[in-house]
């Protein structure tokens, strides 16, 4: 499409004006080709016609939509205009200071400020690509370090502006960053030191100007250097051209470097009263600017600031105080006052105040000062000449060397902050940051602005080849054919001025001339580029200037001093004289060769922008522009190197106003910066570039149904735009974009808004004619009422006459009477038929009752007698029901007491097989004893040969003892002769004798090894004596004697030994004889068993046999016939009592007789038992005697007699035993006692109803003899009963009792069968519980032999062995696996078997393993965490298991809180023995630190999804919110199948809560985590939302709250609602509600103020300003409503 075609009428244009540049106009007529005007009309309501030229029109205003885009190149028309439009609409109506222009971050100095940077930005913008964000500098920083960790490539960022634009704060901002997001490990902080850096570089290089206040005087280069792991751990700074001039002479209104007010502030303190300063109007350097004080700022507070960030670098008090002399001497020098002396000459007074001070602090001579600062020595080949100067030439003579003193300085000082920031490893990357003067023209510009346009000429040349490569980058990539690009190349002004015969070098030229002077060097300027060189012109009005044609404007340069700024020459004399200083840092500065003062200058590079270039000659030294322009090149290979990131600063007014916006000043920098520039380049190609994706979502709608059919959407967007924009060379198809020229975007949207236009005309027209069609058809249908009333009344009017109502009237009579009779008539048939129906009902109803009466009396004679029946059936069956529970009663008393009986027998079992497993661990121990016995015996034999062998010894011994004697006593004899003489001698001797003596006695040790105990004592008595022998050498013979009498002894002692050791074999022969008593008590045992089975046996057969000759012998049919039915029932009742107490006599005689068989037994066994342990127990009794002599005499053998006698200690146990069987035996009678008197009493009762039943049974002789001779054997039974009860010990009564218990106890067995299973059942579970505790006496006996056999209960507790913790703590809690525990197990099972554990410790009371243990679980836990850190699964399950574990040590140990709730019971389970408070701590707070690490692992997990699913996936059908974007746009495709979505995040939360579930975690800490989780959904969501301007829109709140819902709803599935994790969505749901609702009267501003309440004003004003309309028909919040929220 034209371009041309693009000016209808409703577009609008950008005409030119005077005072806001540009104007916006809209068309009021299509313009045509060839029209001379074009027909507008201003915002103001003024209508023009603007004359045209038809091939310059002017540029078209982008759409409403593209206004305020954070990219200029997002922008359809790119151009002036729309770049100034779309930056004011950000900075005053949104308050945004950073837009992107291309790779370019464009910033505007907002003068306020803003609360943008904190730590909690940097963090948002870490990790982020460019375009998902908002523009910021942290993003430039951030893709910067991104693209050096990616690419391990160099980076530089560039950053650049007016004086006051803010370029230092941009720069130290970016430092701050790379300090922030990559913190080194170290305890050096190097990132503090690089960000202590600035302060010191800005109080010693940055002072206020008329344009800023705190403007750099000097461009900078801060190399910060990476590791491998890419933190920080150095930088190296570089500078280029102090502003020098600056020290001597200050503009009105402007200060000198703040470092020197700083002083003059902290005059007063006493470490700089030795400076000798004042207030810093006193010095002629510091109040030429007649503004000595900035406004809100504190110098004092300064200079604290700088003297720690001194100190922070590592730079101390030393070198502190000789900066600050260096200082304090330069504002002495200014105020040397020079006076005239004539016209020729000039003088200093030696008196001079400031003169005195300047020397004294720079050591100088000040005679020489005085007098070279007015003289200066000309040097000819012949002579040596001095010369006065005028004081004009001495004040300049003192400038000058006040300058070079502080450029020293200056250098020095940098120098030192490199040294500081010095790193001994090698740097892996750097991030350079460029902090250097922008473009600059002033009214008069000199030699530093001449040289900072020539730095920006060079930088912007280097940006242009940057761009171009990008752009030719990008088509390479999208495969778009490359055509070239026309861009503005400014190698020529480059040339002009360092090319050879340029400006530099004839400037360099004219200087070497000694008279050379401005004019002459103008004039060659002249001569050789005037009309020459169409960059270069001369002014018209002035012969002392020259103009260059820049990049950005034309600047006009005064010549005047650029050969003396060029030269910065200071005189010889006074060079030397500062030479000869004895202060070191001065004379350092000045040396030929420079001494470093640092005693690390031989190991550093040091870059510097003044590199010091040998000469040969003096005169040939390098002047500042050669310098300058060697250092720039070496800036210009250093940013080639490296991958350039720009950000131009903008100042928007003069002013310093906050958020006020000059159009014509900041035009005039974005033309000097190169922003329009790369607008430019931009437009010539495709400047609008979309993703497949975006197109097709924005222009969906432009598509028809036919195009939406086709699968592939990039196909779909081809076939669209070819139909769309006929022109092929307006677009291009990349690989993954869409490439458009300028404006064909905002054709395609007017596109867009047309169809929507006519989308929204055709849904109102159908809309209005609908609303028009009803109220029409409500009108008529009105209307037809109403005529229909009045056409009524109108005809009724017309129709009433006397005729007519007579004839009314009797048509009224007639029809009365008519419908009278019709209704009659009608009446009377209808009561015929209804009392016929009526009849035949009555009828047929009488019939039915009658029938069913009938029906009735006959059931009731039924009933009658089935009643009869039942009742007597009911009665009988309740008769037999209570017989049989009196019989069931019987028998469960009588099963109670064979229980109990059975219970004791088998207690008594128990105590036997407790008893037989004794002596089997007897058995044992006296196997050990005759094993231990025979190792004695080889022992004695051993013990006795070594015995004749020490006895040989010991008279060898003493043979030798004797002979030493003699000889002893004749070195006596001599040495009481010659005492004083051979003491010494003697003294030699005896300790060789000594000597020998102890070596004798050791190797008789060696020889003897298990002896050396037994002869300890002897041992020891013989070293006594040998040391006896030093003093006392008489002794001798009585030692001699008492050495026999012990070897006597020891002889005695031998043959004791011998009779114990044989007492000792007689005592193991009676072993085999315990043995064999063992195992007949084992047999014994079996026997009993084997006979209890075959009585069971034989009592079932015999009461089997019983019960069918009971059976077989009565005839109970004859017995019935004969008796009546009373007497039947009686006799049956009485019979089956006396039954049952027949029985239990029968079954307790029988048990009383088995227990009496089994108690004989039993008293027999242990008769011969205690006789036996008895025999034991003397013999242990004299064998403990012998060894208890034994210990005294011999240690060794009391050793072996002590083991031997513990180890019998166990037969006393069988001690305890059989007095415990004795005792049970005691109580076996008293009950067998106790049984018979019951037994009697039963008899008894039994009698007196025998004998009523006798009175009865006679009354009915007659009838049946068969009855009389049944109750004559009762009675012959019951007598026997009662004689057996007498006499129950007699043994012939016994046998006959016995017989017919059986009888009785065969019919009971039989009629209770399963009892006998039952009992069966419980024998089986004896024996099994028997057999259980065999095993456990074996294992506990080997474990402990000493601790006699318990019957132990479970008391809730892990037994285990210290040397058990390793083997716990590994399977328990390094190797389990986490969800094999949680599917087949208890969750929390290896925290319940953790205090299980810490229970039996405390059980031991043993301290040392309950600290063991605790220690080595909490290590393990540690251990666990840390090796699976980033393990959700087992974080989760050790965090659960933690709490519990803690919980039950708080319940059970003492935690007040806990306890208060526990029940009788879980208090008996608490710890006795100690108080694991400090243990509780520990735990807790590993608690916490999992918890910690839980959480965290849980926010990285979800964190990706967040963003992508809350924000950019739109999941609601079409309310799409994409819009164009620029060069930072977001990568996308066609395939969106891996980005994250809202079902992401529920799928992600669904899995952190069943897991939490299945770990079984407390529900409060599962509340807690989803409630943290759900703050982290929402904080971030908000917060990208407050730092993504293209996100606040009304169509994106509706996903907003809609994924709000799906949390919610989520909520309510897991029962989760009380968590109050709800609420923690609140500020996000509210901000999304914001974005939708109505934004524009004074209502709406007071019902977001009473809505919003979880939002702060800062934030709601945020939103409104970010705010941003999808689509044409949406509006912009205005700056008044913004005003009225923020100010309500």
């Amino acid at each position: 499409m034209a371009l041309a075609e693009l000016y209808t009428q409703y577009n609008r244009v950008w005409i030119p004006d005077n005072e806001e540049v540009w104007q916006s106009a809209e068309i009021t007529k299509n313009y045509k080709a060839g029209d001379r005007f074009l027909h507008v009309q201003l915002e103001d309501g003024t209508e023009l016609n603007y004359p045209v030229d038809p091939a310059a029109l002017p540029p078209l205003r982008n759409p409403d939509i593209l206004v305020g885009e954070n990219d200029l190149t997002a922008l359809s028309y790119l151009n002036e205009p729309a770049v100034l439009h779309n930056l004011k609409v950000r900075f005053v109506e949104s308050k945004l200071i950073y837009t992107y222009s291309g790779i370019i971050l464009v910033a505007i100095n907002p003068y306020k400020q803003l609360p943008i940077y904190g730590d909690a930005i940097i963090h948002a913008y870490s990790g982020q690509n460019m375009g998902d964000m908002d523009p910021h500098i942290f993003a430039v920083a951030e893709e910067a370090y991104k693209q050096m960790a990616r690419n391990n490539k160099n980076q530089s960022i560039i950053v650049s502006g007016e004086s006051g634009a803010g370029k230092t704060v941009s720069a130290r901002y970016t430092m701050r960053y790379f300090a922030t997001v990559s913190k080194s490990s170290s305890k050096a902080r190097v990132e503090d030191k690089v960000l202590a850096s600035n302060p010191i570089t800005e109080a010693v290089g940055n002072a206020k100007t008329t344009r800023n206040d705190n403007s750099s005087r000097f461009g900078k280069y801060t190399e910060i250097s990476f590791d491998q792991s890419y933190q920080i751990i150095g930088a190296n700074m570089r500078t280029y051209l102090l502003e020098k001039s600056r020290v001597v002479f200050q503009s009105e209104n402007e200060r000198n470097y703040h470092i020197f007010y700083q002083l003059c502030a902290s005059a007063m303190q006493p470490e700089f009263k030795h400076l000798k300063l004042g207030s810093a109007e006193e010095f002629n350097y510091t109040r030429m600017g007649g503004s000595t004080v900035i406004e809100g700022v504190d110098d004092r507070a300064n200079m604290v600031e700088t003297q720690k960030t001194f100190a922070l670098l590592g730079l101390k008090g030393d070198f502190q105080t000789d900066v600050f002399k260096m200082l304090a001497a330069i504002l002495h020098l200014g105020n040397v006052e020079i006076t005239a002396v004539g016209d020729e000459r000039s003088s200093i007074s030696l008196e001079d105040k400031h003169l005195n001070i300047f020397c004294e602090l720079l050591d100088l001579n000040c005679d020489k000062m005085a007098q070279w600062l007015c003289h200066r020595k000309i040097i000819t080949t012949s002579e040596t000449v001095i010369k006065p100067m005028t004081k004009a030439q001495s004040v300049n003579a003192r400038d000058a060397l006040a300058k070079k003193i502080y450029s020293h300085l200056f250098v020095f000082i940098v120098e030192r902050i490199n040294q500081a920031l010095q790193f001994p490893g090698k740097q892996h990357t750097f991030i350079g940051v460029l902090d250097i003067y922008g473009f600059e023209t002033f009214d008069v510009n000199s030699f530093e602005q001449f040289c900072i346009n020539y730095a920006n000429e060079k930088l912007q040349q280097q940006f242009n080849l940057h761009v171009f490569k990008l752009e030719q980058e990008e088509y390479m990539k999208e495969d778009i054919p490359w055509t070239l690009i026309d861009f503005y190349d400014n190698q020529p002004v480059i040339d002009l001025i360092e090319a050879k015969m340029g400006i530099l070098e004839l400037l360099d030229e004219e200087c070497l001339l000694p008279h050379g002077t401005d004019d002459n060097w103008l004039q060659k300027l002249y001569n050789n580029f005037v009309n020459k060189n169409a960059l270069f012109e001369k002014p018209r009005m002035s012969n002392m200037s020259f103009i260059i044609q820049h990049f950005a404007d034309k600047v006009e340069y005064k010549c005047e001093g650029f050969l003396e700024k060029n030269r910065d020459t200071v005189h010889e004399v006074l060079i030397e004289i500062l030479k000869e200083s004895k202060f070191h840092l001065c004379a350092n500065f000045f040396q030929d060769n420079p001494v470093s003062v640092s005693p690390f200058s031989s190991t550093i590079n040091i870059k510097s922008a003044r590199p010091v270039l040998k000469s040969p000659n003096k005169q040939l030294r390098m002047t500042v522009g050669s310098k300058f322009r060697s250092s720039l090149s070496l800036l210009m290979v250093t940013l080639n190197a490296t991958t350039p990131h720009y950000v131009r600063c903008i100042k928007p007014n003069d002013e310093k106003l906050p958020f006020e916006f000059d159009s014509k000043r900041v035009a005039q920098q974005l033309r000097a910066c190169g922003v329009l520039e790369t607008i430019r380049i931009s437009a010539q190609s495709y400047p609008s570039r979309w993703t497949y994706i975006e197109f097709f979502s924005r222009y969906s709608i432009l598509m028809t149904q036919q195009e939406l059919s086709i699968n592939d959407k990039k196909q779909i967007c081809k076939i669209v735009l070819q139909r769309l924009i006929q022109d092929c060379n307006q677009y291009q198809f990349g690989r993954t974009k869409i490439f458009f020229r300028a404006g064909q975007v905002a054709y395609l949207e007017k596109l867009r808004s047309d169809k929507l236009r006519h989308a929204c005309i055709m849904i109102q027209k159908s809309v209005r004619g609908w609303l028009q069609r009803k109220k029409f058809l409500c009108i008529k249908q009105a209307a037809v009422t109403i005529q229909q009333y009045f056409r009524g009344q109108r005809t009724v009017r017309q129709a009433i006459t006397a005729r007519t109502l007579k004839q009314t009237w009797a048509a009224i009579i007639i029809q009365k009477y008519c419908r009278g009779y019709l209704v009659r008539r009608l009446c009377q048939l209808i009561h015929v038929a209804a009392v016929t129906i009526q009849a035949y009902t009555r009828g047929f109803l009488a019939r039915k009752k009658y029938r069913k009466m009938l029906e009735e009396h006959k059931a009731v004679i039924l009933q009658k007698y089935a009643r009869a029946w039942l009742a007597r059936r009911r009665f009988q069956n309740i008769r037999r029901f209570v017989l049989n529970i009196q019989l069931s009663y019987r028998v469960q008393q009588l099963q109670k007491k064979i229980e109990e009986q059975s219970r004791e027998n088998h207690g008594l079992l128990e105590r036997l097989t407790n008893l037989a497993s004794t002596h089997m661990n007897d058995m044992d121990t006296i196997q050990k004893l005759e094993l231990d016995l025979e190792k004695l015996t080889a022992q004695k034999r051993t013990y006795e040969e070594k015995g004749k062998k020490y006895k040989e010894d010991n008279e060898q011994k003493i043979l030798k003892l004797e002979n030493q004697n003699k000889e002893l006593q004749e070195q006596k004899e001599t040495l009481e002769i010659k005492l004083q003489e051979k003491t010494e001698e003697m003294k030699e001797k005896m300790d060789d004798l000594t000597k020998q003596l102890f070596n004798d006695i050791q190797k008789e040790e060696n020889q003897r090894m298990i002896l050396e105990k037994n002869f300890q004592n002897q041992k020891q008595d013989y070293e006594k004596e040998i040391e006896l022998l030093k003093g006392e050498i008489k002794i001798l013979k009585e030692e001699k004697t008492q050495l026999q009498h012990q070897i006597q002894q020891e002889i005695v002692i031998q043959d004791g030994l011998k009779m114990e050791v044989g007492q000792l074999t007689k005592q193991a022969q009676k072993i085999p004889e315990l043995q064999k008593e063992i195992e007949l008590l084992q047999t014994q045992k079996l026997d009993v068993e084997k006979q209890a089975q075959s009585q069971k046996r034989e009592l079932r057969e015999k009461m089997s046999e019983v019960t069918k000759q009971l059976l077989e012998s009565y005839d109970f049919e004859d017995v019935r016939s004969r008796l009546s039915t009373e007497d039947l029932e009686h006799l049956n009742e009485d019979g089956e009592l006396w039954f049952a107490y027949e029985g239990l006599k029968k079954a307790t005689r029988v048990l009383e007789s088995h227990f009496q068989s089994q108690k004989e037994i039993y008293e027999k066994e242990i008769e011969g038992l205690n006789f036996k342990v008895e025999h034991l127990s003397q013999d242990i009794n004299h064998l403990q005697k012998l060894f208890r002599e034994e210990n005294d005499i011999n240690d060794g053998i009391r050793l072996e007699v002590s083991r031997l006698t513990s180890e019998n200690l166990v037969i006393p146990d069988l001690k305890q035993q059989v007095s415990e069987l004795e005792n049970q035996k005691l109580d076996l009678e008293n009950r067998l006692q106790e049984q018979t008197v019951k037994l009697k009493e039963m008899s008894n009762r039994l009698h007196y109803k025998l004998e009523g039943d006798r009175t009865q049974r006679r009354t009915n002789e007659a009838q049946n003899e068969a009855d009389i001779k049944e109750k004559e054997r009762l009675k012959v039974t019951t007598q026997e009963i009662g004689g057996l009860s007498n006499g129950l010990m007699q043994d012939e009564i016994q046998d006959e009792v016995q017989s017919k218990i059986k009888q009785e106890t065969t019919r009971l067995t039989v009629e209770n069968m399963d009892l006998e299973e039952k009992l069966d059942m419980k024998d089986r579970i004896i024996k099994k519980l028997e057999d259980q505790i065999k095993t456990l006496t074996k294992t506990i006996e080997k474990a402990e032999a000493h601790v006699p056999t318990l019957c132990k209960e479970y008391i809730g507790m892990m037994e285990y062995k210290k040397e058990d913790e390793e083997r716990i703590i590994q399977n328990l809690i390094l190797d389990l696996k986490p969800r094999g525990v949680v599917v087949n197990m208890i969750p929390g099972l290896p925290a319940h078997i953790l205090f299980m554990c810490v229970r039996y410790a405390d059980y031991l009371n043993d301290a040392d393993m309950l600290k063991s243990f605790m220690n080595v679980t909490i290590d393990g836990i540690k251990q666990v965490v840390k090796e699976h850190s980033e393990d959700f699964e087992m974080l989760s399950f050790w965090l659960s298991n933690t709490y519990y574990f803690l919980n039950c040590l708080k319940q059970y140990s003492g935690e007040e809180e806990f306890m208060k709730y526990n029940t009788p019971r879980q208090n008996k389970n608490c710890l006795k023995h100690f108080d694991l408070s400090e243990y509780r701590q520990i735990l807790s707070d590993l608690a916490i630190r999992i918890y910690h690490q839980f959480i965290i692992v849980m926010e990285n997990n979800i964190q990706p999804m967040i963003v992508p699913g809350m924000l950019e996936y739109e999941s609601l059908q079409g309310i799409s919110g994409l819009k164009p974007t620029g060069f930072r746009k977001r990568s996308s495709s066609i395939d969106d199948t891996d980005t994250y979505t809202m079902t992401s995040i529920l799928q992600q939360l669904s899995y952190f809560y069943s897991t939490m579930c299945q770990n079984g975690l407390d529900s409060e800490l599962l509340k807690q985590a989803v409630k943290q989780l759900f703050f982290l959904i929402g904080a971030i969501t908000l917060n990208s939302l407050f730092l993504r301007k293209d996100m606040c829109s009304c169509r994106k709140g509706m996903q907003i709250r809609c994924n709000i819902s799906y949390l919610e709803e989520w909520l309510k599935d897991k029962n989760l609602q009380s968590g109050n994790a709800k609420e923690t969505l609140e500020p996000l749901s509210q901000a999304a509600w914001l974005l939708q609702v109505k934004k524009i009267t004074d209502d709406d501003a007071k019902e977001i103020c009473e809505h919003c309440t979880s939002l702060s004003t800062v934030q709601i004003v945020k939103i409104l300003n970010s705010y941003t309309p999808i689509d044409d028909f949406e509006k912009r919040v205005t700056p008044s409503f913004v005003r009225k929220v923020q100010d309500p």
